[in-house]
């Protein structure tokens, strides 16, 4: 009976306890749906937001007329949205995408250092194979093998059921997804400049890849890859030491952005770049995309307007290749006929304002990537930019400086004579005693630029010393910087230390340690041509915010013109032998310039080097009022005159542009006719 009592009395605390969770329960239920209902239902509902970047058009490069370097083309790229790309479908998504990518021949970013043929191997690229061993990603040690290591990814990307094939596609694009830190915020890119074709077969799959999209983008093209290509420069994808310097600029740039790589693209970055837009990605509880909107526009990036001319740089191109072709096939062996590279460069004297800068061999911006190994294997280097970077030994093209600094010295007037027998001989005593190149009897300044007789400046140079030398020489723009807004050499001049009794007299010819860019040359011939004044040369016209010249503003660069100190007459009397090199019969270029419709003003220049001589010449027109002064170098290229032809065609592409049309439109009335007759023969029974 007593049994029985206690299991009732047991049976009601459990009901009762039952009955009052239930009615906890029961008041829990209340107060969410009853009482604060309408609170947690709000809540339930509240929308995330998440934030992406729209990508800014890149400005353009333009020559002074407004002809394109550089456009931006329609570019179709595929990218993944994490917002709306399912995490447990993410590796058949990826399969799927690779399997068309491939039956299309396209390719996609895939920077994972593992290949598989049959099996698993490692490729060349150490540095990303230690990324992947590093503690920051897989954490293995440097020995693991390539197998050890696909089974880590196998189970850091859960690609168990897989082939190995198809193990290693995924993978490396989940490898590729991480690096560009791939999130809500930030879509992965991968595969940029797909053909057309490609992205309708992704679009009209775009039920069974969710996430994946195909984005019409603006990509870089060079107009005229060729012409150029080192002062345009190229753009790329960011490189891993460069991620960090581009991402403290606080522009909104991610570590898939395209930058500027060398030349104006990479100098003038900030103003090419544009600002880009924003779009907000409105999401549910459970992630679902409820709706997309554009917060902020992106803006294009301004227009860098130059100051070269395509026309005058194409010409320069052009009569550069096929001058050193022509040296190929018809100069004697040893001289000329081994030259292979050079430089042209020519500059407005009135402003300072760079035409053209040609190097030679060079490369295409338009197949940078299909070409690279060829040119980085050409033992001529053609990603050198001999223009502004390389240095020569001006050899006879220095005479004028030492000319004008004896004059400004007093150590010689215009009528003065140094008598020249072929041997100098104020030396001999010493053991040294140099040749000129032939007997030219009692010579003036003028006369021994127009014949370029080593013995007058040998004396001059003997008076002058190194130390002299080298303070006119850099008075007149050698041996210092031009200023132009891109990499360039100082040059080099020789040293005034040097106990080396025979120094100062190949100094004084421009020999010895004088070594100068194309650039430094031509800036000093237009300083010549401005009687002693000096200023920075410049590439840039102007900036502009569209794409209309008319909208351009000035570059904000001071350019003040520099005076040389050295007394007009001086130039007079150096002019005076530089005409003469162009029009008199003995002069050195004579047969090159003697019908220019023009008076040009030239010197002529065969430094010796380590091979064979280098050819160099400098000339500006017209004599009596210089407008453009010219500078070309040709390597092995023997006698100085061999660069005139090259200068007289970069001066009729700037002063007679006009013939060059008329020619041109000569040559189609021609070919229309032959066609015309061609028919009308054809036509005829």
């Amino acid at each position: 009976m007593m049994q029985n009592s206690k299991e009732k009395s047991r049976f009601i605390i459990l009901q009762a306890s039952m009955w009052f969770i239930f009615f906890i329960f029961v008041l829990k239920l209340m107060n969410l749906q009853i009482v604060n209902g309408e609170k947690y239902l709000d809540m339930q509902n509240k929308s995330s937001y998440r934030t992406q970047i729209i990508k800014a058009a890149r400005g353009e490069i333009v020559d002074r007329n407004g002809d394109a370097f550089t456009k931006n083309v329609v570019s179709y790229d595929v990218v993944f949205d994490k917002a709306l790309t399912p995490e447990d479908s993410l590796n058949r998504i990826i399969l799927k995408l690779c399997r068309i990518m491939e039956a299309q021949n396209e390719s996609w970013n895939d920077s994972l250092p593992l290949s598989f043929d049959g099996q698993l191997e490692f490729t060349d690229d150490e540095d990303e194979i230690k990324r992947l061993k590093g503690k920051n990603f897989l954490d293995l040690n440097s020995y693991a093998d390539a197998k050890e290591v696909s089974y880590w990814l196998s189970k850091r990307y859960d690609l168990e059921g897989f082939s190995q094939k198809e193990k290693r596609m995924i993978a490396g694009v989940r490898y590729e997804m991480e690096k560009q830190n791939y999130s809500l915020s930030n879509r992965y890119l991968f595969s940029e400049d797909i053909k057309v074709e490609t992205a309708v077969l992704i679009r009209q799959e775009n039920f069974t890849l969710p996430g994946v999209d195909v984005v019409e983008t603006a990509k870089r093209s060079y107009v005229d890859g060729d012409l150029a290509p080192h002062i345009i420069g190229r753009t790329g994808v960011m490189f891993a030491e460069e991620v960090e310097q581009y991402m403290a600029k606080g522009r909104g740039y991610t570590p898939t952005d395209i930058v500027g790589k060398d030349g104006i693209e990479k100098t003038f970055e900030d103003v090419l770049r544009g600002s880009n837009g924003e779009r907000k990605i409105e999401l549910s509880p459970s992630y679902e995309v409820r709706g997309i909107s554009v917060e902020k526009e992106p803006v294009p990036g301004n227009t860098v307007v130059l100051t070269l001319d395509k026309k005058i740089q194409r010409a320069a191109m052009e009569a550069l290749r096929d001058e050193i072709k022509f040296l190929n096939e018809t100069a004697p062996e040893g001289k000329g006929k081994e030259a292979d590279a050079g430089a042209v460069v020519a500059i407005d004297v009135k402003n300072s304002e760079l035409l053209c800068a040609v190097s030679y061999p060079s490369y295409n911006l338009s197949s940078f990537g299909e070409d690279f190994a060829k040119n980085n294997s050409d033992r001529r280097s053609p990603f050198l930019n001999r223009a502004f970077s390389g240095r020569y030994a001006p050899g006879s093209c220095f005479k004028p400086v030492t000319g004008a600094a004896a004059l400004n010295e007093g150590l010689a007037t215009r009528e003065t004579m140094v008598t020249c027998t072929g041997v100098y001989t104020a030396l001999a005593d010493k053991g040294y005693a140099p040749t000129c190149l032939s007997s030219h009897g009692p010579m003036t300044v003028s006369d021994a630029i127009r014949h370029s007789c080593n013995i007058y400046f040998y004396e001059m140079g003997r008076q002058l010393e190194i130390k002299r030398i080298n303070e006119y020489a850099m008075k007149l723009g050698l041996g210092v910087k031009a200023g132009i807004e891109l990499s360039e050499t100082a040059g080099t001049l020789n040293d005034p230390k040097t106990k080396n009794p025979g120094d100062a007299l190949q100094a004084a010819i421009g020999q010895l340690n004088n070594g100068f860019s194309p650039l430094q040359l031509a800036n000093y011939c237009a300083t010549l041509a401005r009687d002693g004044v000096r200023q920075d040369v410049t590439l840039i016209k102007g900036i502009s915010p569209t794409y209309d010249l008319k909208d351009m503003k000035p570059l904000d660069k001071k350019r003040p013109q520099v005076s040389s100190d050295i007394k007009k007459e001086v130039f007079d009397v150096i002019r005076k032998g530089m005409i003469e090199v162009t029009q008199d019969p003995r002069g050195t270029a004579y047969k090159y310039l003697k019908d220019y419709p023009l008076v040009v003003a030239a010197k002529t220049g065969t430094p010796e080097t380590k091979e064979f001589p280098n050819s160099t010449f400098i000339c500006y027109a017209p004599a009596d009022d210089p407008q453009i002064a010219v500078a070309v170098v040709i390597e092995k290229g023997w006698h100085g005159y061999t660069g005139a032809p090259v200068a007289r065609k970069v001066m009729d592409a700037f002063f007679f542009p006009e013939d060059e049309k008329e020619d041109k439109e000569q040559e189609t009335s021609e070919e229309e006719n032959e066609q015309s007759q061609k028919q009308q023969e054809e036509n005829t029974p």
